[in-house]
């Protein structure tokens, strides 16, 4: 065992990741989801938030991720998510003004698919200016 293995990250428009890596932290719905060499196979619902990896030579590097899916298969790992991004990609003003149009429809919904959409923009703005706030304290 070296204790790596292959991962890629695919968002709708663009390969996020690709390559070798040491261990992978996920948001999942059921809490965060660790994966390190040798996983035995799964598939994984992703959760909008922060995924953590730690690639072949031990760097760190976090990604906001929407929701979607990752599949642990024969030490590979698949996610695959509509958005994923880089912290220093990130727009606070945008993220900060995300989460105030989330909070003001989830105060103005209408009905349950609105009270969705605005959770799931509201989390995603949550997500985004946390990975901000982590890297400028780094």
């Amino acid at each position: 065992m070296n204790g790596l293995f292959d991962l890629e990250i695919l968002a709708a428009d663009r390969i996020f990741y690709q390559g070798k890596c040491r261990s992978l932290t996920v948001p999942s719905t059921d809490g965060s989801y660790g994966v390190l060499a040798n996983h035995e196979n799964a598939i994984i619902a992703v959760a909008i938030g922060i995924a953590s990896c730690a690639d072949e030579n031990g760097n760190r590097f976090d990604a906001v991720l929407s929701s979607g899916i990752c599949i642990i298969e024969n030490n590979r790992v698949t996610v695959l998510v509509e958005t994923a991004e880089r912290p220093e990609e990130i727009d606070r003003h945008q993220a900060e003004q995300d989460a105030a149009d989330a909070e003001n429809a989830l105060r103005n919904r209408r009905n349950v698919s609105d009270i969705k959409r605005a959770k799931a923009k509201m989390a995603r703005a949550a997500s985004r200016l946390r990975a901000k706030d982590r890297t400028e304290i780094d």
